[in-house]
């Protein structure tokens, strides 16, 4: 295999695999968000969109326009920039991608973060406007949704509203699909294999699947109510019910729920379950128990596996 043949069927099959694992963790992070005010949280989402889309739109690029013939110094000298409409114009160069209003705005507003916002509080002229990230992505969802969220609302902030998270999802999800399908079909035209993606993966939920991180959140609450209320029983769960609880305040029960489903909940628990530990003294035994749930590689022998041992010990 010649090298340009692994670079692109390998190294930008890994690029593949980060550009959508960047791009689902934008999109989970905009999930999270209670309030579209705080600058660190908006700042991370957009981050992690710009950085994942550029890096897709310069795997559709190389596939592209790369061939044995190109000068590989100019090909990538020309890949050393932050302009997403750029690189999606030389994609649609050669293939039709077929986006709208909302997706090319969306592009331009990551490229122009990117490229400027995310520099702009090292500058003395941030100290007047120290927030243009939060201001322009209120503006992108202000145009396309019909509504004013770039009015200032001083005390209770501006709400992120499931409305606002369908709008997010669905048009990062059509970027993705479009420009992944590029990949694909441009891979498979030149026999690689770049567009295959680990089973499981966030790549592979983003760009074959039909992300909706509200799915995911039903999920652990589904599987929360299974092990608050089954009766059916098993090894795992005896050690489960074995391990006895904390002594959390049953008050808080809405915020210790927040933790499954936001980092910066978590943040508002931490200090109590320290204090709980302190309290147990010698917590290393916990901890070894703690470190059993969920593990990988603990596997605990079936009710059925320990009947059939039993049963040819007899025999």
């Amino acid at each position: 295999m010649k090298p340009t043949q692994f670079w692109k069927n390998f190294k930008l099959g890994e690029e593949l695999a980060v550009s959508g694992t960047l791009i689902y963790n934008g999109m989970r992070r905009f999930h999270e968000m209670r309030k579209l005010d705080h600058t660190d949280e908006v700042f991370e989402v957009l981050y992690n969109l710009s950085v994942g889309f550029e890096r897709l739109l310069k795997i559709a690029v190389i596939l592209l326009e790369h061939n044995d013939s190109i000068d590989q110094d100019d090909l990538e000298k020309s890949l050393i920039t932050h302009s997403h409409l750029d690189l999606l114009n030389r994609v649609k160069k050669h293939v039709p991608v077929n986006l709208d209003s909302p997706h090319n705005d969306l592009l331009n507003l990551l490229g122009t973060f990117y490229k400027s916002l995310r520099y702009e509080r090292f500058m003395l002229s941030s100290v007047y406007d120290s927030s243009r990230e939060v201001e322009a992505l209120c503006a992108f969802l202000s145009k396309h949704l019909t509504i004013d969220l770039q009015r200032k609302v001083l005390f209770l902030g501006r709400q992120n509203d499931d409305r606002y998270r369908r709008f997010m999802r669905k048009t990062v999800l059509k970027i993705s699909k479009a420009v992944f399908d590029v990949v694909k079909t441009r891979a498979r035209a030149s026999n690689l294999y770049t567009d295959e993606l680990r089973s499981g993966s966030k790549a592979e939920t983003v760009f074959l699947g039909e992300i909706d991180i509200s799915h995911e959140d039903v999920l652990w609450k589904e599987l929360l109510l299974f092990f608050m209320n089954t009766k059916s029983t098993s090894r795992y769960l005896d050690f489960l019910r074995g391990v006895p609880p904390l002594d959390f305040d049953p008050e808080r029960a809405s915020d210790y729920l927040d933790c499954f489903q936001s980092d910066a909940a978590k943040a508002f628990v931490m200090g109590e379950l320290e204090e709980h530990y302190e309290e147990l003294g010698e917590k290393g035994n916990r901890l070894e128990l703690m470190g059993v749930i969920g593990a990988p590689n603990v596997f605990f022998d079936s009710m059925e596996d320990e009947e059939d041992i039993r049963d040819n010990d007899e025999n």
